[in-house]
């Protein structure tokens, strides 16, 4: 049999290739058993139905992305709208100011559409009534109001330590939509999880021993996993790649004998009936993340096929979609991935399996906004340097890897309106005492004068809710902030600023002779 093109061209299988496609047999059927001319006439005809097909669907894709572009540009230019407006009233309602010097603010509509974007993303690929379960990494905002705001919106709770577990219990995020996984799980903490019947992922051969004697002692509602690593590489953040070859994550699939002890573990263990993967988070590529959900893919369906039923129902593919900081619109979007998915791994969606998503910073990145006082405006080496209050202890990553983690800074008056006027190179710094202590390096910027205010822009996800204590810098204060139904903003607070005098009792105020009382014997 002879081929052109895809198509056979002898008359049996022409016919038989016309069969198979009915959007194309009403037209084709009258030429079924003509002569060899008239065949390749009908064949002719199909290409260019099919032809013709596959330019509506282009025109159909086309279409879709152009509404998506416009509906995430519409959405950038509202959520810049609302910050602008946040920080206006935050001045003048005096929760920023010369007495109240850097604040983090949070856009409670903003947190809203995007719960709601994650979970219509997934919910378009799925087949209807598949079991999802979007589960908030708490890491990446482990602020109560947040974790209760979340879970009303739809999403659950990853945590990754008793104190993440407290701030989601505390949240009301319930048992049956929290994940716990840690690479460090102490036999206590995975006596509560089993207890509570939190899902568990243990990461190594060690835990999965621990987990033997427990669910052995006493029943669990727990459903239970193990986390691989499916080694596929890093992106271009090393610290944030979780599938390399030598990842402290999960058990490493490629080396020698690991894949064929996962497969024992769960022939062994009926009660393992979940399997868990994370291939990184910002820095790696949608694609690299679709390829780690693959490998998890497959590795169940090897599994089921080995233990001749459906063992594994569901798959944890965590989270990691990455954020552009250098711009204001969310890309790559929950649609877009979902859709990646979908393409690259069809049986991930087909209803086979339920799924469990762990994002963290892709959700609330572009929710946050640090805004700091500019306490001075100086000139050094022909530079202009803006001093603000907000630098190391707010923005961690920032400071020590700008090249990694770099930030957009938006430029406001003393009265909290969006600074005009021509753009010059500066330096926003921060207060901390070390010359690195930097937001931004020779960034073009409106002027930043004495009694301005410089906001670090994406900062809702692992800056503001991360404080790092250098100089005793005091914790600031965290608001929500929406508007208010008569054309202003209303605010609420998420987290008290930290006193001076909480700065002290956690230091150690209470125990300020302790080390002076510790003598050597005999000693005077």
């Amino acid at each position: 049999m002879l081929v052109r093109g895809g198509v056979p061209t002898s008359s049996a299988s022409f016919c038989c290739y016309v069969y198979s496609h009915p959007v194309l047999l009403n037209r084709t059927s009258q030429y079924i058993g003509a002569t060899r001319p008239r065949a390749v006439g009908v064949w002719l005809d199909v290409r260019a139905a099919e032809t013709r097909g596959e330019a509506v669907e282009r025109n159909t894709r086309d279409i879709e992305a152009q509404a998506s572009q416009a509906s995430e540009a519409s959405e950038a230019r509202g959520r810049a709208a609302r910050r602008d407006e946040a920080v206006r009233a935050a001045v003048e309602q005096g929760l920023l100011g010369p007495d109240a010097a850097v604040v983090g603010l949070l856009d409670v509509t903003g947190i809203r559409e995007s719960a709601a974007a994650l979970r219509a993303a997934f919910d378009a690929v799925l087949v209807p009534g598949t079991p999802v379960l979007h589960a908030f990494a708490v890491k990446a905002t482990p602020l109560v109001p947040v974790l209760r705001l979340l879970h009303e919106a739809g999403i659950g709770a990853e945590v990754a330590s008793p104190g993440e577990l407290a701030l989601a219990r505390a949240a009301g995020v319930p048992a049956g939509r929290t994940v716990l996984d840690s690479p460090a799980k102490t036999p206590a903490e995975l006596r509560e999880a089993l207890a509570l019947g939190i899902a568990v992922n243990a990461d190594n051969p060690q835990e999965l021993d621990r987990l033997d004697t427990l669910v052995g002692a006493a029943p669990t509602r727990s459903p239970l996993g193990i986390r691989v690593n499916p080694q596929i590489g890093g992106g271009t953040i090393g610290a944030t790649s979780t599938a390399t070859r030598t990842s402290k994550f999960g058990v490493a699939l490629r080396d020698a004998g690991a894949r064929e002890w996962v497969v024992r573990a769960y022939l062994e263990r009926p009660w393992l009936t979940r399997l868990h993967a994370h291939t990184g988070s910002q820095g790696i590529p949608p694609a690299l993340l679709v390829r780690g959900a693959a490998e998890t893919y497959a590795l169940a369906e090897e599994i089921n096929e080995r233990a001749g039923r459906r063992q594994i129902d569901t798959l944890d593919i965590g989270g990691g979609l990455p954020v552009d900081f250098t711009a204001e619109a969310t890309a790559p979007s929950y649609a877009e991935y979902a859709r990646l998915l979908a393409e690259q791994v069809p049986g991930l969606c087909d209803g086979r399996y339920g799924l469990v998503t762990e994002f963290g910073r892709s959700l609330l990145a572009k929710q946050g906004t640090v805004v700091a006082r500019v306490e001075y405006a100086k000139s050094a080496g022909g530079r202009r340097i803006a001093v603000t209050h907000a630098g190391v202890q707010v923005a961690t990553r920032t400071v020590y890897a700008p090249g990694a983690w770099p930030l957009r800074i938006a430029a406001y008056d003393a009265e909290g309106r969006p600074k005009p006027g021509p753009e010059v190179v500066q330096d926003v710094a921060g207060p901390a005492c070390f010359s690195g202590d930097l937001l931004a390096e020779g960034r073009m910027l409106p002027l930043l004068e004495q009694g301005d205010y410089a906001a670090a822009l994406d900062t809702g996800a692992y800056y503001f809710a991360h404080h790092y204590a250098y100089n005793s810098l005091a914790r600031p204060g965290v608001y929500g902030f929406a508007p208010d139904g008569a054309g202003g903003v209303a605010f609420a607070t998420v987290r008290e600023p930290q006193t001076i005098a909480e700065v002290v009792a956690e230091s150690g105020g209470a125990h300020a002779d302790a080390l002076t009382t510790l003598r050597a014997p005999g000693s005077r």
